[in-house]
């Protein structure tokens, strides 16, 4: 039944957890509520209950799909080590500050502020990203220290930019993104 269409009165797991992400990403943690996400859906609560315990049980399942997420981003950093250590942070860059970004990964940094196991999942996927990106510090020929504290830099600007914003999609062009890899790069 996990897998029947809204005609039938019921969705499947993965609607919710969207639902539940759209939510997040528009109104915050505290809008998630099963009677927000079934009117969003337009289905009754019963739906929601198929699927999930309770409310800590779908807001668990959030957290480990964003994480999921988060750990496919993490691949395709590893796809990258492929590429000359510039190009590569210019792509890094890139991702860091996509429009895809800006309103989810604000929500989940500000729900990570008051719940642990949020806390833990945004903790490990910024662990990983700093590493990707002192890798490629590293590769460019900077010493370990220097690599941590650009990497360390590189990341907070691109979080901050997150938190800056006011738009949902802001662009910084190729342009722009590239004067800030070279002044990365500065000696």
């Amino acid at each position: 039944m996990a897998g029947l269409g809204r005609n039938t009165g019921h969705t499947t797991a993965d609607e919710w957890l969207q639902a539940g992400f759209a939510l997040l990403a528009e109104e915050g943690f505290t809008a998630l509520r099963v009677d927000k996400l079934s009117a969003r859906l337009g289905i009754t609560k019963g739906s929601f209950y198929w699927h999930f315990a309770d409310l800590a049980a779908f807001k668990g399942a959030m957290i480990s799909a964003w994480a999921q997420w988060r750990d496919d981003d993490h691949r395709r950093f590893k796809a990258l080590e492929e590429l000359p250590p510039r190009e590569r942070l210019m792509k890094m860059t890139s991702f860091l500050i996509a429009p895809r970004q800006w309103m989810l990964e604000r929500a989940m940094r500000e729900w990570a502020r008051s719940d642990p196991a949020a806390t833990r999942s945004v903790n490990a996927a910024d662990r990983r990203t700093r590493a990707a990106l002192r890798q490629a510090f590293r590769d460019l020929g900077f010493d370990d220290n220097i690599a941590e504290q650009r990497s360390q830099w590189l990341f907070a600007m691109s979080i901050g930019a997150v938190h800056l914003t006011n738009v949902k999609t802001p662009r910084y062009s190729r342009a722009r993104r590239e004067e800030l890899i070279d002044f990365m790069l500065r000696p």
